[in-house]
């Protein structure tokens, strides 16, 4: 069945969640460090479902590693390509604070262990560091209302061999976009996640076996919707874009592992992908408003003549 007929037929919605307010897709405005330095350029979205997040970071489009495999780049551009920040992780939400763990990264060490500290306000949701070395201003972007679709992948295997192409990611959708992450087929080795990718690229010199993988990853962000399909517009895999970021048929509920599968086609092969769910809702309002109490709708009402001289919609 299509993602859509599976709506169609299922709901799901679990007990435990973050507030509905977090939901959806963010983009970063900026980040402002302790220093008094502030970054508005790096890319870096953020997808939220009920209990787990996807986040992407990426350099602007001048200084990004060219549409190519990751095994056709030269030794400069596969350093750049080792840069590059995608990961999903479980959440827990505790008073204002969410924390991270379970984590499925294209790095291979933790570039941001510390919780978030969340407010939000109107489309503009606020992000302190406990120690104070940063505050990021994530703006909520606009889509019609839609589905909240949140499954975490265990696995994808080619479906004759049973080779194991990856293991561990996700698959968020939310009204008008999509993102997935994929993570890799084997993980890297455990004495020498105390270093960083970039080291571990650059030791591997031309060693395309080992080259493929370390890039056996992917954090793709699109937009589009389930009757169209969606369109890659930022990756981790720079020759992922413009391209459909998945199939949206083969998926059948198995009611005993209470499980997704996805049977679909890559590189000619017929691959299956075995999902937990997190969350399957048909038609979730992103809205870009928070609402003013009583007294501060009078405020904003009594001076909106000024409050009002220069707003626009700000993403």
């Amino acid at each position: 069945m299509t993602l859509q007929e599976l709506l169609e037929q299922f709901s799901r919605r679990p007990e435990k969640s973050v507030p509905d307010w977090m939901l959806g897709y963010y983009k970063r405005r900026s980040i402002s460090f302790a220093n008094g330095t502030t970054d508005l350029r790096t890319h870096v979205c953020w997808f939220q479902s009920r209990n787990f997040t996807i986040d992407l970071r990426l350099p602007v489009e001048v200084l990004a590693a060219p549409a190519q495999a990751s095994n056709k780049l030269s030794v400069a551009d596969r350093q750049t390509l080792a840069d590059y920040e995608g990961w999903e992780a479980l959440c827990d939400w505790h008073e204002d604070t969410l924390s991270w763990h379970t984590v499925t990264s294209l790095q291979v060490n933790n570039r941001w262990p510390e919780p978030a500290i969340l407010k939000r306000i109107g489309n503009c949701m606020i992000e302190f560091a406990p120690s104070g070395a940063y505050v990021e201003d994530w703006r909520l972007q606009p889509s019609r209302p839609g589905p909240l679709i949140g499954l975490r992948l265990i696995e994808e295997r080619e479906a004759v061999s049973g080779r194991l192409r990856h293991q561990g990611g996700g698959l968020i959708i939310c009204g008008d976009y999509a993102t997935m992450v994929l993570g890799r087929a084997n993980p890297v080795d455990e004495e020498q996640t105390s270093t960083n990718l970039r080291s571990l690229v650059a030791d591997a010199h031309d060693d395309s076996g080992r080259l493929s993988q370390l890039f056996n990853f992917e954090t793709s962000v699109a937009t589009g919707s389930l009757t169209e399909g969606f369109t890659v517009a930022l990756s981790t895999q720079p020759s992922r874009l413009h391209q459909s970021l998945l199939a949206l048929d083969g998926f059948e509920y198995d009611a005993d592992s209470d499980r997704l599968t996805q049977q679909f086609s890559a590189d000619g092969l017929a691959c299956v992908r075995v999902f937990s769910i997190d969350t399957i809702e048909a038609s979730v309002s992103f809205d870009p408003a928070t609402g003013f109490s009583a007294e501060a709708e009078q405020w904003f009402k009594r001076e909106s003549l000024t409050l009002n001289r220069y707003t626009e919609d700000i993403i």
